[in-house]
């Protein structure tokens, strides 16, 4: 998700002061909340003013007014949009399929997106946040770290499925835990260098950690080759889902069928 791909009904807009009707309102929004992500990771929170914001911002106090009361809401409207980066990472993730790539291929990708995601100014500041100065918060408690291991568990699970999700959970609770610690390092960090050199250890740790349970050798028994009932195709995409069902559509022949009635093949 980019700086200005939310319309004005996603949380973020509809929890402003006024919402912005035009575009141009949008954009001053999201310059509003750019520039507060600066102030507060220049002088912290407790210092930062909507003065200093507005100044940054390069707009008049009173146009910052117009949507955000006070540097309370700024930092509000800041959770919201983290809040959004981070379920498109989960939606992203999901319908790239990635449970199926090898280990590391799929640890890389995970840890690319998270690092994509916290290179944006709001989101790393309210991820660091999160852990300095818990009490600014508003919207985002432990829940949200509670959805990543859900998040986490859940593919895990999609790799191993002879893994008891009891299991699966402390795997997952630790990658979580685990990969956030090292990247509140990495972030904090005023070295650019050895802070690429703590996110890449992420993936290090996390493959070797994974690797008993979830290894390619594990994946290897999971996966399925799916084919198309009506022409034995093996060139299908998914389309959607049906009664908790995975859909398919083939390529070759375009009839639609559910998982239930193909024709598995273990690889």
């Amino acid at each position: 998700m980019t700086e200005h791909s939310c319309s004005s009904s996603t949380p973020l807009f509809s929890n402003l002061r006024r919402q912005p009707k035009q575009q141009r309102g949008k954009e001053r929004v999201e310059k509003i909340l750019d520039a507060a992500a600066a102030v507060f990771d220049e002088v912290g929170y407790e210092a930062a003013t909507t003065h200093l914001i507005a100044a940054k911002a390069g707009t008049a106090i009173g146009s910052l007014y117009q949507f955000f009361p006070d540097k309370a809401a700024i930092f509000k409207a800041m959770e919201l949009r983290h809040t959004e980066r981070v379920k498109s990472l989960y939606a992203q993730a999901i319908a790239s399929e990635i449970v199926e790539l090898p280990l590391r291929q799929m640890i890389h990708a995970l840890v690319t997106a998270i690092a994509e995601m916290l290179s944006q100014p709001i989101s790393r500041v309210v991820f660091v946040q999160f852990y300095l100065a818990r009490e600014i918060f508003q919207t985002i408690d432990d829940s949200m770290t509670q959805e990543a291991i859900n998040f986490m568990a859940n593919i895990l699970q999609q790799r191993n499925p002879a893994l008891p999700d009891e299991q699966c959970n402390l795997l997952a609770e630790v990658c979580v835990h685990g990969s956030n610690a090292v990247i509140l390092a990495a972030l904090r960090s005023r070295d650019w260098d050895h802070r690429q050199r703590l996110t890449q250890q992420i993936e290090d740790l996390m493959v070797s950690y994974l690797e008993p349970y979830i290894g390619n050798n594990q994946l290897s028994h999971v996966m399925k080759v799916m084919i198309c009932p009506h022409c034995q195709s093996q060139q299908l995409s998914k389309n959607g889902h049906r009664r908790g069902k995975q859909c398919y559509r083939c390529k070759d022949c375009g009839k639609q069928f559910v998982e239930s009635v193909s024709t598995p093949i273990t690889r």
